[in-house]
């Protein structure tokens, strides 16, 4: 097949929905298809480039940063890349599109199949859904969702990068989505788990936002009466507010800001740590706490939906409620004083992340989108 992705955000630029796209877009291009990528351009990165055989188009819209979004700029990527969407259409004619995100990538495949026909595949991750992180879209959706109806009724084909988010588009729009997890490839997967260290070590990953929730982490952590070390990877608008509770708390020493690494970086960390902290308000699936589960670490993270599908509780590790901290600081005590426990779960982690192997994710996706370009008009529902 020929793919036409359009995605308003795709490495270097953007967060998990971007990799996965990406892991996507390069596993079905070692499967033979061609694929081409429209999305939006910073001002360092080159308009046209072929990365592992994808080929990427990107145009210039509002965007300022890499790590960070506005509704304003979301939409700067949709006027952007209308015209050169349409002349991928016209002149590469591709036998599907594949967009990723209903808000915004959405309204401008719907703006295409609208002018030329062809059919579109809707990858929804979380934040483009109701009720996926309601602390900063609610009021978005409660005035754009008679305009995001018709982007999920003209799909050819649906899928949701996890259990909760297929959960909340089948309540929000009646629409029966096809889960697909987001996947990576398990080249480097360990073999075997790392035993644990008398120093607890504690890794979190992502942007510096209210959803990862890192202030109320770093105060929790700051009454764990145990050894340990975090090494807290990534960057955004709350990056003052976390330095301040290190200081404020006296955790120079324990806590390793390290800012936004590169993969092969944020693997080796991943490698030598045990636990992954994810005291997140809302999730849909973290490429990194996949790549988490393929080192063998084990989770410690929030009682919510998005979480479900990577932690077992128990298993691999725990899902606790963040009305206060103590059950939290109580995990990681426990975790602390029971290391062959621990270990037990770091070693189940790396079976649980079978189920994210890239090379299955891929065959869904091939499957459904060989639907959508041939096949039914509407085989995801």
């Amino acid at each position: 097949m020929k793919i036409l992705v359009l995605c308003y955000e795709y490495p270097p630029v953007g967060g998990g929905g971007g990799r996965m796209a990406h892991n996507v877009a390069s596993a079905l291009v070692r499967r033979g298809h061609a694929v081409r990528v429209q999305t939006i351009r910073l001002p360092d990165l080159p308009p046209q480039e072929i990365r592992e055989g994808v080929e990427i188009f990107r145009t210039l819209g509002f965007r300022r940063r890499a790590d960070l979004c506005t509704v304003p700029e979301m939409f700067g990527y949709v006027l952007s890349s209308f015209l050169p969407a349409l002349r991928h259409l016209r002149d590469w004619k591709p036998d599907i599109v594949h967009a990723h995100f209903a808000v915004p990538t959405g309204a401008l495949a719907l703006a295409c199949r609208l002018l030329t026909g062809k059919n579109y595949v809707l990858t929804a991750h979380l934040g483009d859904l109701p009720g996926g992180n309601p602390d900063q879209t609610a009021g978005l959706f409660k005035f754009l969702g008679p305009f995001i109806r018709p982007i999920w009724k003209a799909a050819a084909g649906l899928s949701a990068s996890s259990s909760f988010a297929a959960g909340l588009a089948r309540a929000a729009y009646g629409v029966k989505p096809r889960m697909i997890l987001n996947g990576i490839s398990m080249n480097g997967k360990r073999r075997t788990a790392t035993r644990p260290s008398d120093i607890l070590h504690l890794a979190a990953i992502g942007r510096f936002n209210p959803q990862k929730n890192f202030p109320w982490m770093i105060r929790a952590l700051a009454e764990c009466r145990f050894p340990w070390r975090l090494s807290l990877i990534g960057d955004g608008t709350q990056r003052g507010e976390v330095e301040a509770d290190v200081r404020k708390s006296g955790l120079q020493d324990r806590v390793n800001l390290m800012g936004w690494v590169t993969e092969d970086a944020m693997r080796e960390t991943l490698s030598a740590t045990d636990v992954l902290l994810m005291p997140s308000t809302a999730e849909g699936n973290p490429v990194a706490a996949i790549e988490a589960l393929k080192q063998g670490v084990a989770i410690l993270g929030s009682d919510i939906g998005g979480l479900a599908d990577l932690i077992q509780p128990g298993v691999n590790g725990f899902a606790v409620p963040l009305a206060t901290p103590e059950a939290f600081r109580e995990k990681l005590t426990w975790l602390s004083a029971h290391p062959e426990s621990l270990l037990e779960m770091k070693t189940a982690s790396l079976e649980v992340a079978t189920r994210f192997d890239l090379e299955k994710i891929a065959d869904d996706f091939e499957s459904l989108l060989t639907s959508a370009a041939f096949g039914e008009t509407h085989p995801a529902r």
